[in-house]
C-alpha cells in the first residue's frame, strides 16, 4: 500500500519513522512519500519537504512566513492528488495537517488517519468539528484523551500506547550507560529557535553556581544548526552535545526542561526535572492560564498524572531565582527528589507497556483492508 505521512517537527519525525518501520515490517509492499525529517528518510521512500521548512511557531513568525506556509500547503495538496496514496497519515501539527485533511476528504482521494492526535483538549477545542468531518481514524498516545474524545465529544478513537515511553524503554534495554566523571545537569531548552532564545539564558544563569559540582550539558535539538547556540554559550561553562538527548538523559542527575515531549522523555529516564517556559506578557499569560485555558498544566508528565508531579515555572513564575530554587530541591539530598522519582512510577503505570508503533501499524493496515 501507499502511505503519505506529514510531520512538522523533530518529535513527529521520530515517532513517524518508527511507525514507518512497523508498516514496512507488516506490509512488504509499503511505499512511503512524506513531509518529514532525516529519521523518516532513513527508513525509505520519498521526502517531498523537510519539516525544518514548515516549523514556524508563534503569531509573528507564522505571519512573516505566511506565503511560504501557504505555498508548502498547496504543494502538499497537489502532491497527494498526483500520487494518489491509499491513506494519508497525519502526525500532530494540526494547523497545517487539518487543512490537508479537509482537502483530502473534500476531494475523496483516500482515507485520512491521524497518528498522535491534535491537543485540542488544551486549546482550540472547536477543531473537533474538523476532526469529526475530515479524519476517518484517530490514534491517541495519551490515555486521558480517550475520555475527552469519546465521552465528551462522542468521537471514537484508538489508544495505542505511548511511543515515547516505548522508545525510552527500548533504548534503556539496548544501551549501557557509563558513569560520568562528574554528575550531570541536563538542559533541554526546546526544539524551536524562539523557545531556545526565551529559555536557555535563564537556564544557564540558574545553574552557574553549580559549575564546580556538576557538568552542565545542553542537548542540541536536531532541527537547530549548532552555530545558533554559540552566542548563548559564550562566557559559560555549559557544553553542548548534538543529537544525543537519550544518552545525555541516561547519565543525568537532574534536568531543566522546556515543556513538550522532552518532559515525558526525562520522566521515563527517571531524571528529576524542573519545567521552564518563558512567555511574552507574562502576567497576562499567567492570568489566561489560570482562568481561560482548558487544562491546568503544560507538561505531559502532569497532564498524564492529573496532578503536579513536576514543578512548572511558566509565565510570571518563570525567573532565574525560581529555577535555581526548584532545581536545588531535586538534586541529591533535596527535599523533593525522592517524591518525584516515586511519582514517576505512576506515569509508567498509566502509560502501560504497549508498543505503540507496532499496535498502530497493525490497526492501520487492518482498517485499510476493511475499507477496500
Amino acid at each position: 500500500m501507499k502511505y503519505y505521512l506529514i510531520v512538522g517537527e523533530a518529535s513527529g519525525d521520530l515517532h513517524a519513522s518508527h511507525l514507518m518501520q512497523e508498516l514496512q515490517r507488516q506490509d512488504t509492499d509499503a511505499e512511503f512519500r512524506f513531509f518529514g525529517g532525516d529519521l523518516m528518510t532513513d527508513v525509505g521512500g520519498t521526502r517531498v519537504k523537510h519539516y525544518r521548512e514548515l516549523a514556524y511557531m508563534g503569531f509573528i513568525p507564522v505571519l512573516l512566513h505566511l506565503r511560504t506556509i501557504l505555498r508548502n500547503m498547496q504543494m502538499c495538496k497537489e502532491d497527494i492528488a498526483r500520487w494518489k496514496p491509499d491513506v494519508v497519515i497525519l502526525v500532530d501539527y494540526p494547523g497545517f495537517n487539518l487543512k490537508i485533511a479537509q482537502y483530502v476528504k473534500a476531494h475523496a482521494i483516500c482515507p485520512v488517519y491521524y497518528y498522535i492526535s491534535p491537543k485540542i483538549w488544551a486549546w482550540k477545542e472547536y477543531r473537533i468539528k474538523n476532526i469529526k468531518r475530515d479524519v476517518d481514524e484517530l490514534f491517541s498516545i495519551l490515555p486521558f484523551e480517550v475520555a475527552f474524545f469519546e465521552k465528551k465529544h462522542h468521537y471514537p478513537i484508538h489508544y495505542v500506547g505511548n511511543p515515547t515511553a516505548h522508545e525510552v524503554r527500548e533504548y534503556l534495554a539496548t544501551h549501557q550507560s557509563e558513569q560520568p566523571e562528574k554528575p550531570i545537569i541536563a538542559l533541554l531548552a526546546g526544539s524551536r529557535k524562539q523557545e531556545i532564545k526565551d529559555n536557555l539564558p535563564a537556564m544557564i544563569e540558574a545553574t552557574r553556581h553549580l559549575v564546580g559540582q556538576y557538568d552542565i550539558v545542553l542537548a542540541g535539538a536536531p532541527s537547530i544548526d549548532p552555530a545558533f547556540y554559540k552566542p548563548f554559550l559564550t562566557n559559560s561553562a555549559v557544553r553542548m552535545v548534538e543529537n544525543q538527548t537519550y544518552p545525555l538523559l541516561a547519565q543525568a542527575t537532574a534536568a531543566l526542561v522546556t515543556s513538550g515531549t522532552a518532559t515525558l522523555e526525562t520522566c521515563m529516564f527517571g531524571v528529576p526535572q524542573v519545567v521552564c517556559y518563558k512567555t511574552p506578557l507574562a502576567r497576562l499569560i499567567g492570568f489566561l492560564k489560570r482562568h481561560l485555558l482548558k487544562v491546568r498544566y503544560i507538561s505531559l508528565v502532569n497532564l498524564i498524572a492529573g496532578r503536579e508531579v513536576v514543578t512548572e515555572l511558566v509565565a510570571e513564575t518563570f525567573s532565574v531565582t525560581n529555577i535555581r530554587e526548584q532545581l536545588e530541591v531535586i538534586l541529591p539530598g533535596g527535599s523533593h527528589r525522592q517524591q518525584m522519582l516515586d511519582d514517576y512510577q505512576e506515569i509508567h503505570r498509566l502509560l502501560g507497556d504497549s508498543e505503540a508503533p507496532r499496535k498502530a501499524a497493525s490497526m492501520i493496515i487492518e482498517k485499510l483492508k476493511q475499507s477496500v
